[in-house]
């Protein structure tokens, strides 16, 4: 099943991040989709935000991983850079870890992707207004959307 939200404002869309935060835990891995400038960092931030980070979050584009301390530590993948890259980068310990991963441009590294996970596509529709579309992978995921989305 898919959930979708449509956000109408960068406030609604932190106010869903802070609420997704609230429920996370170590482990939990959330994949991002989107075109560029859908809002995939603005929403990590978010997340962040509500995690208790309070270090200035920022695509890490250039660098592929960031690591972030808060309640639950959080790594921030953007894995463009690695679309034609068969490396093993050590994946298992990463989603695997103590800490919230999410993974911006993740369909570049499917195979690598845990099974259990949260989708997250983000389509820009006309100024600020979003459509988020959250498909979840495995048990945790769908309690987590059920919860989110009554």
């Amino acid at each position: 099943m898919i959930y979708e939200r449509i956000i109408n404002s960068e406030q609604e869309t932190e106010t869903l991040a802070y609420s997704i935060a609230e429920k996370l835990k170590a482990g939990d891995v959330l994949t991002l989709e989107g075109d560029l400038g859908a809002g995939k960092t603005t929403f990590t931030k978010s997340i962040a935000k509500g995690l208790g980070i309070t270090r200035n979050v920022n695509s890490p584009t250039f660098t592929i991983l960031k690591q972030y301390e808060g309640r639950i530590p959080m790594n921030h993948l953007d894995v463009y850079r690695l679309a034609d890259s068969d490396e093993d980068l050590g994946w298992d310990e990463l989603f695997y870890g103590d800490a919230v991963s999410i993974i911006e441009w993740a369909h570049l590294i499917k195979e690598d992707l845990p099974p259990d996970r949260l989708a997250i596509q983000i389509e820009h529709l006309e100024n600020n207004k979003r459509k988020l579309s959250f498909t979840p992978f495995g048990k945790r995921y769908e309690q987590l959307c059920e919860e989110l989305f009554k």
